[in-house]
Order: C-alpha cells, then structure tokens, then sequence
C-alpha cells in the first residue's frame, strides 16, 4: 500500500514538473527558434514559404499551444511506460492460464511464487488473493462463507490499490483533448481581428496582407488540432488497455473464488 502511494504521489509530481517545463520550453521555442531572425525580412515579414515565421506571426497563444503539446506527449510516453510496466512479463493471457491450472491442481504455493515472478499489476491483485486464501484455507474457526468474504475484500482492496496507478494523469490527457482546439480557435479568432483591423486601417484593399494576416491566425488552430489529436489518440489508447487489465484482474479474483468454492 505504501508503495502505491509514493508512486502515485511521483506520478503527480512528474506531471506538475512537466507542465511548467513544457511551458517554459514552449516559450523558449517560440521566441528562440520561431522567432529567430533568418525566418523573417528586413520588414520583419515572414519569408515567403517559412512556415516557422508563419507560426511566430501567430501571436502569444502559439507558446501556449506548442506547451500543451510537449505535456501531452510527455505525459503519452510516461503512461505507456507505465502501463507496459503495469502488465508485468510475459502474455496475461498465458499468465492467466497458468495460474488456473495451478489452483486448480492446489498448487497455491507456486500460483504465489509464479506472481511474484511476473511482477505486473494483475499479478499483485493475484498474489493477494492468493496469499488471504492461503491464510483462511486452514482456519477451522472461519465457515466458508467468511472465508469467501474475506477473499473476496482482499481482492477488492488490491485491485482498488491497483487501478488508480494505471489511470493517473489520464485527466491531463482528457483535458488536453477538450481545450487544444478551443485554445487554438482563440489564437485565431484574436489574429483575425489583427488582420481585419490592420486591414481597415490601411485605407485600401490589401490581399496580400490580408492572406498574410489569415494564415498566421490559422496556425494556432493548426497547433491546437494536432495537440487534441494527440490527446484523443492517447487516451483512448490507454484507456483500452487499462480496461484490459481491469478485465483480467476481475476474471482471476473470480478463478480464486470458484477454486474456494470447488475446495469446500
């Protein structure tokens, strides 16, 4: 339990960590590398075809956005390796399987050692369960019910100890997914109020100035639809996976529950 708290207070810090650092490199990048000199023309006018001076021209929004999506991938590559992690060694079907036969035989001993060998989530939630039906099988003072009450909550503290590791910092990607293109739509309503205005003021029609202007407020909602995209993608990809899990860890508490049962 204490082991899954400090990973979780790590996962938190990770994440508070990499957003400042995302903003910090996403200004960095845009006033360094965006803005640099060789992107722009004695006027300060984007060079035709550089889309870096392009982006510049897409105003204070566009650090914003180039921050959410450094904290998106980030936070993509840090749950992929988690969840990797999370699944232990090996198939968790064959796992699956093999622990069956195991308990199925009576082999409880092996079952354990056979979980901590494969070291994931699914086999943490197992070992607990088997370790309590370890306990409770010889307890002559417990009738089978209570044995299989208190099998059962063993079970379902483990996988509640469990679950909230696999799915932290999935709100961060969630949320990265709703607001990047309504940040980026926002960069380019702002730059197309620039545009129009410059426009009016010029006293005549200037399309070329004008396409100009356009292009440069187009870039935040670009940014901003890549970066929801990325979030989407991932979320949903972890979240598929976790679900996995959830189904595997539900369907071996139930194979120790049924080899109670078949014990007597």
């Amino acid at each position: 339990m204490a082991n899954q708290k400090l990973t979780s207070n790590l996962s938190r810090f990770f994440a508070g960590t990499v957003i400042v650092l995302a903003i910090v490199i996403g200004h960095l990048i845009f006033y360094l590398v965006l803005g640099d000199k060789a992107n722009f023309d004695a006027e300060g006018h984007p060079k035709p075809g550089n889309i870096l001076g392009i982006m510049y021209k897409g105003g204070f929004i566009v650090p914003i956005l180039i921050a959410l999506l450094i904290t998106v991938i980030t936070i993509g590559i840090e749950r992929f390796i988690t969840i990797q992690r999370a699944k232990g060694k090996g198939s968790l079907d064959l796992f699956v399987k093999k622990i069956k036969g195991m308990l199925a035989s009576g082999q409880i001993d092996s079952a354990i050692a056979e979980c901590n060998n494969q070291k994931g989530s699914l086999a943490n939630v197992m070992r607990c369960g088997l370790e309590r039906y370890k306990t409770v099988h010889n307890d002559n003072s417990m009738d089978k019910e209570a044995k299989e009450a208190a099998i059962q909550k063993e079970l379902e503290e483990a996988t509640a100890l469990e679950l909230p590791m696999l799915s932290q910092n999935l709100p961060i990607l969630s949320t990265a997914a709703s607001i990047g293109t309504l940040i980026g739509l926002i960069g380019t309503v702002f730059g197309m109020i620039r545009a129009f205005a410059a426009l009016a003021t010029a006293g005549q029609p200037d399309t070329a100035a004008l396409a100009t202007g356009i292009s440069e407020a187009l870039v935040n909602t670009a940014v901003g639809i890549v970066a929801s995209t990325f979030a989407i993608i991932f979320y949903n990809v972890f979240s598929t996976k976790i679900d996995s899990l959830t189904y595997s860890m539900d369907e071996a508490g139930f194979s120790i529950m049924q080899t109670l049962k078949s014990k007597g």
